[in-house]
């Protein structure tokens, strides 16, 4: 059975797309002109800064392009839907984010796009801009802890980003810049639940199939297989599932901080997201920690995928400044 869609041509539906967000957000966003595919912020990019680019597959909206604006990321290169963008768009996003102090490419860990930002970091080499690359690996579902290097990039690109971004904001050097989003990242936990599929629009048919009662525990944000199908519970039974096993790594003490981030991966209601943190918010208290800032609702998605994940970020001191650190961006603004 096929899904609907409002849509038009599907091989027409990533420039439509990014002609109606550009066209919502023209105060934050603009395009690399030559380059229909990257997307570089009105206001951001400047001399003597750090650059930030971000980017990868549609399908995920708000995230990448819409974290794109003063205070975050200077430039998004922008990918079919879940696919990695080309290099060509990710070489006109570090020439256009580029102030001459060097500029971070990041994204999520996935094979295509460490292949193609791989080459875009080459080919802006040869242009005299300096590319570092920083994967987010936050996913614990997708890999043992032994094998960290190896997980995937979910959700927990929200708070990598505006972190590093803020860092490049307030004109920190590439390699102070660089080892913050390492620490960033190495501070981001995030685990989700899949309910139902989502289905691509040039298919209009489930990307994975789960049985009306079923739940998959710690599944991708492209239908990728998480570490075990169950029967669904209820959503303080979810939570504890998810908390438990970021908790058992995290390890925080009495008396640390944390950011919190409940994510919807597309038609979740807020009604049920909301269920989610209210028992994250008791299950922190339980445990000490408090709770600096909290974010819930579509931030990181799966096009129409039923679900939800949650992302703890571990905080200190220099991570809670540029997490506070000002940002406008059409889907985040820090005052």
């Amino acid at each position: 059975m096929k899904t609907k869609k409002l849509i038009n041509d599907p091989l027409n539906i990533i420039t439509e797309m990014l002609d109606g967000i550009v066209a919502a957000h023209s105060k934050h966003l603009k395009r690399v002109e030559g380059e229909p595919r990257a997307i570089v912020a009105v206001k951001g990019p400047r001399k003597g800064k750090v650059g930030l680019v971000v980017g990868g597959g549609s399908g995920h909206e708000p995230m990448f392009l819409n974290y794109v604006g003063q205070g975050l990321a200077d430039a998004c290169a922008v990918g079919n839907v879940f696919a990695s963008p080309p290099p060509d768009p990710a070489v006109a996003c570090a020439k256009a984010a580029s102030g001459g102090a060097g500029v971070i490419f990041m994204y999520g860990n996935y094979a295509g796009d460490v292949m193609n930002f791989d080459m875009a970091a080459e080919m802006a080499a040869m242009d005299d801009i300096e590319v570092r690359t920083v994967l987010t690996t936050d996913d614990v579902a997708s890999a043992p802890i032994e094998k960290k290097a190896t997980r995937r990039g979910v959700a927990g690109n929200f708070f990598v980003f505006k972190i590093t971004g803020a860092a490049c904001d307030t004109m920190l050097s590439l390699d102070e810049c660089e080892r913050i989003a390492h620490k960033a990242n190495d501070h981001t936990y995030t685990m989700g639940v899949a309910l139902g599929p989502c289905s691509l629009p040039h298919t209009l048919k489930p990307n994975f199939e789960i049985g009306e009662n079923d739940m998959e525990i710690g599944m991708g944000i492209h239908g990728e297989p998480g570490v075990k199908r169950e029967t669904l519970q209820s959503a303080d039974k979810v939570t504890d599932r998810i908390l438990d096993t970021i908790l058992a790594e995290m390890k925080p003490k009495r008396g640390d901080r944390v950011a919190v981030l409940v994510n919807s991966l597309g038609s979740t209601s807020m009604m049920e997201l909301y269920l989610l943190n209210r028992r994250v918010h008791q299950r922190l208290e339980k445990e000490g920690v408090a709770t600096h800032a909290t974010w819930v609702g579509n931030y990181c998605t799966s096009l129409e995928m039923a679900g939800a994940s949650i992302t703890l970020l571990h905080l200190d001191d220099e991570l809670q400044r540029l997490l506070d650190h000002p940002c406008d961006t059409p889907a985040l603004r820090v005052v």
